[in-house]
């Protein structure tokens, strides 16, 4: 396949050299249509995110001659000298290029390997290119494969099943906690940067409650009103009074001194009838007591209790990209076999139209002879007999197009399809055997 991909990565370039390349989506369909007005350019596709930029291209050139116009048109489009842009590019043809699409769709070339934005990305990516109209036929084909491949990834593998956050992390030992989470409430002690982003992952997982406990009012209520439903704000003050209301806790502060002493959970568990209370302390230094945990029903998870997970679930998910990327070179090499094969879809189109053609005019020439037809016999002739007349004869055609594209062929044996060969021989009747002869004595 005659593929192009010039780009850069979280790998090959720095944020700032990424956001400087970047391509917002509203610019995007023109910046799209100006690439593919380049001469070198048959088809194209941007795919820019924060942490990648790519431009994949149908080239209508030598290779070199191709990269260069593409590599231009990042400089021009960013307003940026080449010494900027070219050091962080790397470029990838043919079966690499399309490899490499297939891992970029299946997030084995991410950041953290097995994130689930970048699939939607890549749709994206695409629908704004076929949008623009610089989709043809090579790209659709190829984007639409890496769209089956990453769901077989999902499917057929664990990749994106190992949280490795510490939000996701909290998520999946809260979830192993309760049996559901959408009626359970979470206090968030703090109102930084990891309580916001902890929040955000037990919102997405169900959690409609939210009480955020801050030093500073103002701060706790700003996340608080972050989420849908929103949520309720209260000091530090009021904890020992309000604890008992959450059934998961999550600590982020910069505090030196303890928010929630054993005293403190051990009349939170009595209110709550020791009904389950999960607590998440991811301050430095610590801010809930240790202790806790070994009271009945109450479980305590700090930093170092958590990266342990992380490290455990970023060991199976390496093992799980193993299998995945098994997935994408099987796939890349099936993709290049069947798109190097003929297309024969069109020849079969024309075939059956002309097919068609033909029955409805030898129809229409001996209409008359058929005397007076009822408009439901006339109906079923023309869907029924003479449809059924073209697929028959097509039918075994379109095996024989379709084993000989297989074989990179285009000539199918006519005899063999149709089995001529295997038809038994026609008996004569006497007097079809005297007219031969007949004829010779004639003549």
């Amino acid at each position: 396949m005659n593929l192009l991909l010039v780009g850069l990565n979280h790998t090959t370039a720095p944020v700032g050299a990424r956001e400087r390349l970047a391509f917002p989506e509203a610019r995007l369909g023109a910046a799209l249509q100006r690439l593919a007005s380049e001469s070198e350019v048959a088809e194209a596709i941007i795919l820019s995110t924060c942490n990648r930029v790519e431009v994949i291209v149908v080239p209508n050139a030598p290779t070199a001659q191709a990269v260069e116009a593409v590599t231009n048109f990042l400089c021009e489009v960013h307003d940026l000298p080449s010494g900027q842009v070219r050091p962080h590019l790397y470029v990838h043809q043919s079966s690499a290029a399309v490899r490499h699409v297939l891992r970029v769709a299946s997030s084995l070339d991410s950041m953290i390997v097995g994130e689930s934005q970048i699939l939607g990305q890549v749709k994206r990516a695409y629908a704004v290119a076929t949008a623009a109209g610089t989709v043809g036929r090579h790209l659709h084909r190829l984007f639409e494969r890496a769209f089956a491949v990453a769901k077989r990834v999902r499917s057929e593998t664990g990749i994106g099943a190992y949280a490795i956050s510490l939000g996701s992390v909290s998520v999946e030992l809260a979830r192993k906690i309760f049996d559901h989470l959408h009626d359970k409430a979470l206090l968030l002690i703090g109102a930084g940067e990891m309580a916001e982003l902890s929040a955000k992952c037990f919102f997405e997982a169900g959690i409609e409650s939210l009480l955020v406990a801050n030093r500073t009012l103002a701060h706790a209520q700003r996340i608080a009103d972050c989420f849908h439903g929103g949520g309720r704000a209260i000091g530090l003050d009021e904890l020992p009074a309000r604890l008992h209301e959450a059934d998961i806790v999550v600590a982020s502060t910069g505090a030196t001194t303890c928010h929630i002493n054993r005293s403190m959970a051990q009349a939170a568990l009595e209110r709550r009838r020791y009904r389950p209370l999960l607590l998440f302390d991811l301050s430095v230094p610590r801010t809930i007591a240790p202790d806790i945990g070994l009271l009945d029903n109450a479980f305590v998870f700090d930093l170092d209790d958590l990266q342990r997970v992380i490290a455990a679930n970023q060991r199976e998910r390496r093992r799980e990209a193993e299998r995945a990327e098994a997935i994408v070179e099987a796939e890349t090499v099936a993709f290049l076999a069947a798109f190097d094969r003929p297309d024969i879809g069109p020849t079969i189109a024309a075939l059956k139209e002309r097919l068609t053609d033909i029955c409805a005019a030898e129809f229409e020439r001996h209409r008359k002879r058929l005397g007076a037809l009822t408009p439901e016999q006339e109906a079923a002739i023309r869907d029924f007999l003479l449809e059924g007349i073209v697929n028959k004869t097509l039918h075994p055609l379109i095996l024989g197009l379709r084993e000989a594209a297989q074989q990179g062929s285009e000539q199918i044996d006519l005899r063999r399809v149709f089995a001529l060969d295997a038809l038994p021989p026609k008996t004569l009747t006497a007097d079809a055997q005297e007219a031969p002869a007949a004829a010779r004595r004639r003549g």
